[in-house]
């Protein structure tokens, strides 16, 4: 039996909840919706580290933050010496391709792959220019691709303002399709796709805006916990993203995300196409995930880098080659899934070795894990989860501010149950998970066995001098700049 292909697809910043399949209001993903009839979606898959860098490293080498290195978002750090996952497809004979937003560095480290046709979100001054780039310039229209005037870090948002074809969705759709159509038809592929959207900058196509424009946006959650004075961890977030908690403004926000995310569900029924008409659908595995996902507003917060359902859980969805029981239809699978399951899980689909080095497991077979750890910087922000499939402990040192949920009968986590007698022992086993996966600088957060934090004090908010690490006119090309530095966020 020859071996499948693998298609491996990566969304930026889109919210686990925002599916039709899961039950979402509002959102319309009729693509994704039909993957996961035809495979297996899991709701309980989680970001370790909601954080761009770390989560596509944990991706990529099948390890934990701890494992590969980062927790904090480093720019300049490059991949670790372990194997990754496009070189254990290339080992086992595959051809290994990728497209789109990789977010390492140096930005032309192909980590394994045959190839990569990169789109970086500008960043250039980061030492290389990249496919889209080019690709733009080729169209006559060199460094016009920021001049929506919109911040890959904010939640302004207008439509797209070049023509429909030169937006990155469909760009990365349409080399994804081509390098499926160039494949050398004698060996087996792994192609990754990894869409640059729904992140900002959010410039929707205009017709994917007029989608919902007849639709009742939800509004963001909120909760008596979120009145009351926070860490500096949630604080800052406010103070960053000072966004009037109005409707109008929130839902506005919300369409121009959803509208994103549409025009990826519809963009991926181009690489479902060509996969069906070269004959490859059949032989070829589906992988759909997100590095992490966005707060949206719930209970005041924007972004990532936290552990609330918004940030921290991702889309999730599998589907086998035809006539592979493993990979069950129409199939929902509660059990506790990481990032770091993905290389093990395509791996293993594909009968091919998984590294010793892998620390995550598959997500098809028996074996499930107690808990999943998280765990998200390194300062005064720094903030850590425990999950063990149902009640969830969030912990964050800088005040020592336990909060603890169960998603059963509170799936948007507006009750908090810490401190509650009734949740004590749920309570002390989650704390014993934080407290023996402590590394690093957690160590001097924890006294005989027990969470004590730091104090909270020292932590100002301030206005950003970087305006979010806003964009302008890239012809000629932003100078180098220091690759360390990071901007576009509180800390």
């Amino acid at each position: 039996m020859s071996r499948p292909n693998v298609l491996f697809v990566m969304v930026d910043q889109w919210p686990g909840a925002l599916l039709g399949s899961a039950g979402h209001p509002v959102i319309q993903t009729p693509t994704l919706d039909h993957l996961a009839r035809l495979g297996t979606r899991y709701p309980r898959a989680y970001s370790e580290c909601p954080i761009c860098i770390p989560a596509r490293r944990t991706v990529m080498t099948g390890t934990s933050p701890r494992g590969h290195g980062d927790r904090n978002f480093a720019p300049a750090l490059e991949m670790p010496a372990l194997p990754t996952l496009a070189q254990s497809f290339r080992d086992g004979g595959y051809q290994a391709y990728a497209v789109g937003k990789m977010h390492v560095y140096p930005q032309r480290d192909r980590i394994g792959f045959d190839d990569i046709l990169l789109a970086e979100e500008g960043r250039p001054q980061l030492g290389a220019v990249d496919d889209y780039d080019m690709f733009l310039a080729e169209q006559g229209v060199a460094g016009e691709q920021y001049l929506h005037g919109m911040n890959n870090n904010d939640y302004l948002h207008r439509p797209w303002h070049l023509a429909e074809r030169l937006h990155v969705t469909n760009w990365t759709t349409r080399e994804a399709a081509r390098m499926i159509k160039r494949r050398d038809p004698r060996r087996p592929a792994f192609w990754h796709v990894s869409y640059t959207h729904p992140h900002p900058p959010l410039v929707p196509l205009a017709a994917y805006l007029h989608l919902y424009e007849r639709e009742r946006i939800d509004l963001p959650a909120q909760a008596a916990w979120a009145q009351e004075r926070l860490p500096p961890a949630l604080q800052t977030i406010r103070d960053y993203w000072p966004i009037r908690a109005v409707a109008p403004e929130l839902q506005a926000i919300r369409r121009a995300f959803y509208a994103l995310c549409t025009q990826i569900d519809h963009q991926l029924r181009v690489l479902v196409g060509t996969l069906r008409e070269e004959g490859l659908l059949d032989d070829t595995i589906i992988l759909v995930s997100g590095d992490h996902g966005d707060m949206l507003g719930d209970f005041g917060l924007w972004a990532k880098r936290l552990f609330y359902e918004g940030s921290a859980q991702v889309p999730m969805i599998l589907v086998g080659a035809a006539g592979d029981g493993r990979v069950p239809a129409d199939h929902v699978d509660e059990r506790l899934v990481g990032l770091q399951d993905i290389m093990p899980t395509l791996l293993s689909l594909a009968g091919l070795p998984i590294p010793d080095t892998v620390e995550g497991l598959p997500m098809v077979g028996e074996r499930r894990r107690d808990f999943l750890y998280g765990e998200c910087k390194e300062n005064a922000l720094a903030t850590r989860m425990a999950h063990d499939g149902r009640y969830k402990l969030i912990w964050y040192p800088t005040g020592n501010v336990v909060q603890l949920f169960d998603l059963q009968e509170d799936p948007r986590e507006c009750q908090d149950l810490a401190g509650a007698a009734a949740y004590a022992n749920v309570q002390r086993r989650l704390e014993d998970v934080l407290v023996s996966r402590a590394w690093g600088v957690d160590e001097a957060w924890i006294s005989d066995g027990r969470l004590v934090g730091i104090a909270a004090g020292g932590v100002a908010s301030r206005a950003d001098r970087q305006f979010g690490g806003q964009r302008g006119l890239h012809y000629p090309q932003p100078p180098l700049s220091d690759p360390s530095r990071p901007v576009g966020s509180p800390g």
